[in-house]
C-alpha cells in the first residue's frame, strides 16, 4: 500500500515538471494567436490586411493590420515570398525550430535523468532503514501477526499441561502490574520443547491471542546469513522493535538454528551463528532490561543448544508438548473436524483409540485426507470407511495398483509378509495386527501394519525382543520357501530397522549382558565448510568390536528364532500366504479367521475366530 502510494505521487511530480517544461518551451509568439487556414491567410494578404510575418520552417506567424495575431501552416511555395513583397508586409525569417514540445518528448529527453534521481533516492532510503547496511541485510525479517484474535486456547486441544504452563504469562502480559507489585519478575524467555507437528507453533500464537497483544514471529535460520555480524544486527533490530511495540509476544521457531552449542570446534569463535546467539543472549539478559517483552521459542532439539541460552534470566521455563494421549486426540479431531460433515457412523472417540502415537498435524492430516477421498467419491458427508482409509494412507502410504508385479514377485511379496504376520501373532509382547498386504504401498512392495492398542511410553526388554524376531520373519520366510539363493532385497528395510534396534538396545538402553548398562555413544559427525567433521567417539576399539559383535548375536539370534517359529506354523504361514494372494489385503481380525480356518466375506462382517491363539514363549536372548 505504502510503496503504491509512493509510486503514485512520483508519477503525479513527472506529469506537472513534463506540463511545466511543455508550456516553457512553447514559442511565445503563437500564444493567444488564431489559427488560420493557408487560404485564409492568402486571401488576407490579398486584401491587404496583413502587416507583418514571421516564416519559420513551415510556421507562419504574424499581425493583421488591426493588431490581432495569428499563425498558420504554410507548404512549400516559392512564389510566397513575391507575393508578400507585392502586398507590402514585412517579412521576417528564422531557423526551424527542432526541439519537441510534445510531453512525449520532454520525457524521452529527461528520462535518464529521472531515474538516476529515482535510483539514488531508493538506494539512500534503503540505507537509512537497514541499519546503515545497502538493501537492508541488517533489518530484522520479524512478521507482525495482526490477527492473533482469531487463534485462542479454544483452537488448541491435546495440550492441557502445556497450556496450564502458559496461564502465567497470559496474566503478565494482560496486567503487568499485578506480578510487578509485590517484586516479582515474570519469566523473559519460554522454551517449548516437544517433537514435530505437536502444536508449539499453535500455542504460541494462542498464547498471543488471548493476551491480545503484539506477536512477533520469525525463525531461527532467517537470523543466519553468508556476512558476519548479519546475524546480530537482526537480533538487535528485533529487539527495538518489540520494545517499541511493547507489552508483546516474540516468537522462534526452529531456534536451534542459532542457538546451538559454542565452543563445538566448528568455525572457531568468530562465525555468523556464534556472533548472533552472543547477541541473543546479551538482548534476553545484558545490561539493558527488556520489560515486558517475553520470547517464546521452539525447538524438537533441546539437547544441542548453548546451555547459556537455558539458564535462568533468559528462558527461564520449559514447557515439554508431547503427543496427545487418548483423551487428546479426541479433542484435538473435534477441533479439526468442526468444518467437515460427518455422517453418523463416524465415532471420534473410536478413531483416537485407533490412532496412538499421532500428533496434532498427523490427526489434522488425517481428517483431511478422509475429506479429501469423500470429494472423490462425490459424497456428502465423510464416513467412517473413509476414515479407516485415511488412516491406511497415512500410516502405509498411498496404493500404488498401477504398478505392475509379475506372479511370481505377487507371490514372493505374500510368503514374506505373511510370515512377518505370523511372527507377530504368535511371539510374546507385541502390538496387534491392524491391517497386512501385498498392494504395493509407498516405497514397499507389501506391508504388514501393527499398532498399540494403548499409549506407550517405554518398552521393555522382551518386546525389544520380539519386534527384531518380527523383522526377520520376511527374511526367513524368503528363504524357507524359496531356497537360500533366491532371497531378495526386498528385506533390505527389515534388515537395517533391526540393526538400528539392536544397536540402540547395546549402546544407548543397557540391554546386553556383555557390554552391561553403560552409555557407549556413537560417532557424530557434523557438515562443515562443505567437509563432514567427525567428533572423537566415546568408545575404545576393543569396545566398538564388542559392540558389533553383541548386535550381530542379537540379530542372528532373532533370526534363527524367527526360523524356528515358521517351520512350526508352516500350516498356519502357508494358508495366509495364499490369502493374501487370493485378497491381496486383510485386517487383523480377518488374519485370525484364515488362520482358524474359517472363510473370510469381504462384504459384510463375520464372527472373529472364538479360539484364542497361543503365544510360543520366546528364548533369552
Amino acid at each position: 500500500m505504502k510503496t503504491g502510494r509512493n509510486l503514485l505521487v512520483w508519477l503525479l511530480a513527472i506529469v506537472i515538471l513534463s506540463g511545466a517544461m511543455n508550456m516553457l518551451s512553447g514559442n511565445p509568439e503563437r500564444v493567444n494567436a488564431d489559427n488560420l487556414a493557408f487560404s485564409e491567410f492568402l486571401d488576407h494578404v490579398e486584401g491587404k490586411k496583413v502587416s507583418e510575418v514571421t516564416i519559420e520552417g513551415a510556421i507562419i506567424s504574424g499581425t493583421f493590420v488591426d493588431g490581432k495575431r495569428f499563425y498558420t501552416y504554410a507548404p512549400f511555395d516559392p512564389n510566397m515570398i513575391e507575393l508578400l513583397r507585392k502586398h507590402d508586409v514585412k517579412v521576417t525569417a528564422r531557423p526551424e525550430d527542432t526541439t519537441s514540445n510534445t510531453l512525449w518528448g520532454v520525457l524521452i529527453s529527461w528520462f535518464p535523468m529521472i531515474l538516476l534521481i529515482g535510483v539514488w533516492i531508493f538506494f539512500m532510503r534503503q540505507a537509512n532503514s537497514g541499519n546503515n547496511k545497502a538493501m537492508s541485510f541488517g533489518k530484522s525479517r520479524a512478521r507482525l501477526i495482526e490477527n492473533t484474535k482469531k487463534v485462542t486456547f479454544k483452537d488448541v486441544a491435546g495440550a492441557d499441561e502445556a497450556k496450564q504452563e502458559l496461564e502465567e504469562i497470559i496474566d503478565f502480559l494482560k496486567d503487568p502490574a499485578k506480578f510487578q507489585r509485590l517484586g516479582g519478575k515474570i519469566p523473559k524467555g519460554v522454551l517449548m520443547v516437544g517433537p514435530p507437528g505437536t502444536g508449539k507453533t499453535l500455542l504460541a500464537r494462542a498464547v498471543a491471542g488471548e493476551a491480545d497483544v503484539p506477536f512477533f514471529s520469525i525463525s531461527g535460520s532467517d537470523f543466519v546469513e553468508m556476512f558476519v555480524g548479519v546475524g546480530a544486527s537482526r537480533v538487535r533490530d528485533m529487539f527495538s522493535q518489540a520494545k517499541k511495540n511493547s507489552p508483546c509476544l516474540l516468537f522462534i521457531d526452529e531456534i536451534d538454528a542459532v542457538g546451538r552449542h559454542r565452543g563445538a570446534g566448528l568455525g572457531g569463535g568468530n562465525d555468523e551463528r556464534e556472533q548472533t546467539l552472543n547477541q541473543l543472549l546479551v538482548e534476553m539478559d545484558g545490561f539493558e532490561a527488556n520489560e515486558n517483552v517475553i520470547v517464546i521459542a521452539a525447538t524438537n532439539r533441546p539437547d544441542v543448544l548453548d546451555p547459556a541460552l537455558l539458564r535462568p534470566g533468559r528462558f527461564d521455563r520449559q514447557v515439554t508438548v508431547t503427543n496427545p494421549d487418548k483423551k487428546g486426540r479426541e479433542e484435538i479431531l473435534k477441533v479439526h473436524a468442526k468444518k467437515v460433515p460427518l455422517a453418523k457412523d463416524v465415532n471420534l472417540s473410536v478413531i483416537a483409540r485407533g490412532t496412538p502415537g499421532f500428533s496434532g498435524a498427523d490427526l489434522a492430516n488425517l481428517v483431511n485426507e478422509a475429506a479429501l477421498l469423500a470429494a472423490r467419491k462425490n459424497k456428502h458427508k465423510v464416513t467412517s470407511k473413509d476414515f479407516d482409509e485415511a488412516k491406511d494412507k497415512v500410516l502405509m502410504g498411498s496404493e500404488r495398483r498401477s504398478m505392475a508385479m509379475d506372479e511370481k514377485e505377487k507371490l514372493l511379496t505374500a510368503y514374506h509378509e505373511a510370515g512377518h504376520a505370523i511372527c507377530s501373532l504368535f511371539v510374546d509382547d507385541t502390538d496387534p495386527i491392524h491391517k497386512a498386504t501385498i498392494i504395493p504401498r509407498g516405497r514397499a512392495l507389501g506391508m504388514v501394519q501393527q499398532l498399540p492398542e494403548k499409549d506407550q511410553y517405554s518398552y521393555s526388554r522382551s518386546k525389544m525382543l520380539s519386534r527384531l524376531i518380527i523383522m526377520m520373519g520376511g527374511r526367513v520366510a524368503e528363504e524357507l520357501k524359496f531356497g537360500y539363493d533366491k532371497v531378495t532385497s526386498g528385506a533390505s528395510s527389515d534388515i537395517a530397522a533391526a540393526t538400528n534396534l539392536a544397536r540402540s538396545m547395546v549402546t544407548e538402553w543397557g540391554m546386553s549382558d556383555t557390554l552391561g548398562p553403560v552409555l557407549y555413544a556413537e560417532n557424530s559427525s557434523e557438515v562443515f565448510l562443505g567437509k563432514s567433521v567427525t567428533q572423537s567417539k566415546n568408545m575404545s576399539e576393543e569396545t566398538a568390536r564388542l559392540v558389533d559383535a553383541e548386535i550381530k548375536r542379537l540379530v542372528t539370534t532373532a533370526y534363527e528364532q524367527a526360523k524356528k517359529m515358521l517351520k512350526d506354523k508352516q500350516n498356519e504361514w502357508e494358508t495366509l500366504a495364499q490369502s493374501l494372494i487370493e485378497y491381496e489385503t486383510l485386517t487383523g481380525d480377518e488374519i485370525k479367521k484364515v488362520i482358524c480356518g474359517e472363510k473370510i466375506d469381504k462384504s459384510a462382517e463375520s464372527p472373529v475366530c472364538a479360539e484364542k491363539q497361543t503365544h510360543s514363549s520366546v528364548p533369552e536372548v
